[in-house]
């Protein structure tokens, strides 16, 4: 459905844009140039193929995206450890819960670092709005910079 309302010219969903890594501005080109879990997922676009938007805004811009991936390891490691002492029966031996918690970080740490800098571009970047004009089929040499 959502892909249907996308053909035919309507406003591209934040939340559809956020979980398909797409460009914040005009929802269309990927930010992204891989898959989350192949050889070299997290490499990024310079530039939206789209609208032309600089992902990283300035130098050091992704650094607060490591604020966000912590953010995201805190909850996820809480959960893990809570869920390992219900299902184990309240069992308090912290060898049982670094062996389950550690793999569930690192098996987590792409999902971290590519919505962490998702996150960042979509919610947390003043001044950087969703254009709809934007989202429209581009002419070939129509880039805006």
């Amino acid at each position: 459905m959502i892909s249907e309302n996308l053909k035919e010219g309507h406003k591209v969903p934040q939340l559809y844009a956020l979980v398909n890594s797409k460009c914040p501005r005009c929802r269309k080109g990927n930010v992204f140039i891989n898959s989350m879990y192949g050889f070299k997922a997290q490499k990024m676009h310079e530039n939206c193929l789209h609208c032309n938007l600089k992902f990283e805004r300035e130098p050091g811009y992704f650094y607060v995206a490591m604020f966000v991936s912590y953010g995201f390891n805190v909850v996820q490691m809480i959960l893990a450890g809570m869920l390992t002492y219900i299902i184990t029966g309240n069992t308090e031996n912290p060898w049982l819960y670094m062996a389950v918690i550690f793999p569930v970080v690192l098996i987590l740490a792409p999902f971290n670092y590519r919505f962490s800098r998702l996150i960042l571009l979509h919610y947390l970047t003043p001044g950087l709005h969703y254009i709809p004009e934007m989202s429209k089929e581009r002419k070939p040499d129509s880039r805006r910079a």
